[in-house]
């Protein structure tokens, strides 16, 4: 890892252990050696940095671009392995970085909604990962983290010491195969919604609390 990534991987790892007691579970799971695709469910902010120091390798992050415009962060972001995309255009060259960066073997974290959940709840997928998965054929890990919401809901404040659990899903592994019968967009939302039906599938139980 980098310097500057190796720092705010800490520094992610102290406050999510600290103030949200971050805890990963089927971490054993994620392919820690060669080009592989994250997919997680978009709950928060919080949801990136979550999901980097969820893995032991450095992984690869798409952001929209108007958070490189923010004070002192926005300058760091590019070190910390941040890909601006355009969410008012189609952005395909940031796609393009995402799919040259999987090809070369590296890993990167997507997110099938596109956006945070307003709610809480799972969103559609959009067709973006289908398109990465169609390009590379790089297996996915599928994600689902719990708590994110209630503890940074979106356009609200963060509310520390909400739990936060990230489950890893079982490897989802693609082929030639799985690219036929259909081309273009459709292609592209099917195999996004296959992931998005994995993360769905995903279930947490939630430990109850100490007795006193």
């Amino acid at each position: 890892m980098g310097a500057w990534y190796q720092s705010s991987y800490q520094l992610s790892q102290f406050i999510a252990k600290t103030l949200f007691g971050f805890r990963v579970v089927h971490r054993e799971r994620i392919i820690e050696d060669g080009p592989a695709i994250l997919a997680m469910n978009h709950q928060s902010y919080l949801d990136p940095p979550l999901a980097g120091i969820a893995c032991r390798r450095e992984i690869h992050y798409l952001a929209r671009k108007t958070l490189m415009d923010w004070p002192i962060l926005g300058r760091l972001f590019p070190k910390l392995n941040v890909i601006p995309v355009d969410q008012i255009r189609a952005d395909m060259s940031a796609l393009k970085s995402v799919i040259k960066l999987i090809r070369a073997g590296h890993c990167t974290v997507i997110f099938p909604e596109g956006a945070r959940t307003l709610d809480g709840q799972l969103q559609p997928a959009q067709p973006g990962l289908g398109l990465v998965i169609a390009k590379t054929l790089a297996p996915v890990v599928p994600m689902r983290i719990f708590g994110a919401y209630e503890a940074f809901p979106r356009g609200g404040k963060p509310r520390p010491f909400r739990p936060i659990t990230l489950v890893v899903g079982e490897p989802i592994r693609f082929h030639a195969d799985d690219l036929a019968g259909e081309s273009g967009r459709a292609l592209y939302q099917r195999l996004s919604e296959r992931v998005m039906e994995r993360i769905a599938a995903i279930e947490y139980e939630r430990r109850p609390p100490a007795r006193r």
